[in-house]
C-alpha cells in the first residue's frame, strides 16, 4: 500500500508562507526616509568639497621677462660694454630651482666705472596640500610672512584715534560754543579788568614791542633733529604698502653705510597675484666715497618693473 504525500506538501507550503512573509517586511519600509536630503551614501562617507587651485598653473621664463631698454635703464654700465659683453649681459644668470614650475629667478649683475649695479627677480607659485584650504589663501600667508620679514610698519587706523585727542577736541568744542551763545554783559562782569596801558619796553608797542614779538618768535621755533638716522629714506619713500599694485604689495628701501661714509642701497618690490608671489629686487653701491645712491629714482624704476612684470603674468 503506497504512503500519502501530505506530510512533504505541507512542509513546502510552510516554506512559502515563510517567503511571502519576509516580503512583506521587506517593502514596509519608510519611503520618507530614503528621500530625505541627510541619507547618506552607500558607502557611508560623505563627500568633501575640494578649494580651488589657484589661476596659475605655470610660470614665464625669468631671463626672458625683463626687455633689454628696461635693463639699460636699471644697470647703466651695459653701456660701456662693448656689443658681444653686453648680449651675453642681457641672458642674465638663471636661479637654481629644483622644480622651474614652482618656483624661477634670473639676477643680472653689470659694474660701471661709477658703481655696481645688481637686478634679481623671482618667481613663486604657491600651492596648497591642503583640501580645505585654497592656492590663493595659502599665497596670501605666504605674503605675510614676507612682510613681517621685511617688517613693514603697518598703516595707521583713522578710527583707532587717540582718546586723550578726541577729549581734548570735545572740550574745545565745548568752549567755543560757550563763547558763541554767552551774553556780552556776561563777559564783562566775570572780574575782568581793563588792560592796562602799555609801558615803553614791555615789549607790546613800538620798536621795542616789535623786537620783543620777534625773540618770542625765535623761542618758539623747535631745533633740527640731529638724532635723526640718516639711512632713513626721505618721507614718502619709507617702506609702504603699493595699493595700485596687483592684489597685494609693498615696497622696502633699506641703505647699509660703510664707514668711509658710502652707501649700498637696497629696493625690494613684493606683490602678489593670485597664487604666484613675485619679488623684484634692484641693489645699487656708488664706488665714490660718502656717495649714496638716490632712493626715489631706484624705487621708481623698481616699481615700473614690478608693474610691467604683473601686466606679463596676465599673459601666462
Amino acid at each position: 500500500m503506497a504512503r500519502k504525500a501530505y506530510p512533504r506538501r505541507a512542509r513546502v507550503t510552510g516554506t512559502l508562507l515563510l517567503l511571502v512573509a519576509l516580503g512583506a517586511a521587506g517593502c514596509t519600509g519608510d519611503p520618507a526616509a530614503e528621500d530625505s536630503p541627510d541619507a547618506k551614501p552607500a558607502g557611508g562617507e560623505a563627500t568633501t568639497a575640494q578649494a580651488e587651485p589657484g589661476k596659475y598653473q605655470t610660470l614665464p621664463q625669468p631671463c626672458r621677462a625683463v626687455e633689454t631698454g628696461t635693463l639699460d635703464a636699471m644697470l647703466p654700465g651695459l653701456a660701456q660694454l662693448d656689443q658681444e659683453q653686453r648680449q651675453k649681459a642681457y641672458e642674465g644668470t638663471s636661479s637654481v630651482t629644483y622644480d622651474s614650475d614652482r618656483r624661477t629667478g634670473c639676477r643680472w649683475k653689470v659694474d660701471s666705472a661709477d658703481a655696481g649695479h645688481l637686478l634679481r627677480i623671482d618667481f613663486e607659485r604657491v600651492v596648497s596640500y591642503s583640501a580645505s584650504v585654497s592656492d590663493d589663501a595659502r599665497a596670501q600667508a605666504v605674503y605675510g610672512d614676507r612682510m613681517k620679514e621685511a617688517e613693514l610698519p603697518l598703516p595707521s587706523d583713522p578710527r583707532e584715534e587717540q582718546p586723550e585727542r578726541r577729549a581734548d577736541d570735545s572740550a574745545k568744542a565745548d568752549r567755543d560754543e560757550a563763547r558763541a551763545t554767552a551774553p556780552a554783559d556776561d563777559e564783562a562782569g566775570q572780574g575782568a579788568s581793563p588792560e592796562a596801558p602799555a609801558k615803553p619796553g614791555d615789549g607790546k608797542d613800538g620798536k621795542e614791542g616789535k623786537e620783543g614779538k620777534e625773540k618770542e618768535a625765535g623761542k618758539s621755533e623747535e631745533p633740527a633733529d640731529e638724532t635723526a638716522d640718516p639711512s632713513a629714506p626721505a618721507e614718502g619713500l619709507e617702506p609702504r604698502l603699493l595699493q595700485e599694485l596687483a592684489d597685494d604689495a609693498f615696497i622696502d628701501d633699506q641703505l647699509t653705510t660703510s664707514s668711509s661714509g658710502s652707501g649700498q642701497r637696497t629696493v625690494t618690490v613684493v606683490f602678489r597675484t593670485s597664487n604666484v608671489i613675485v619679488t623684484v629686487e634692484y641693489e645699487a653701491q656708488p664706488k665714490q666715497v660718502a656717495e649714496v645712491p638716490d632712493s626715489a629714482s631706484m624705487q621708481e624704476k623698481a616699481r615700473e618693473l614690478a608693474g610691467l612684470l604683473a601686466e606679463r603674468l596676465s599673459d601666462v
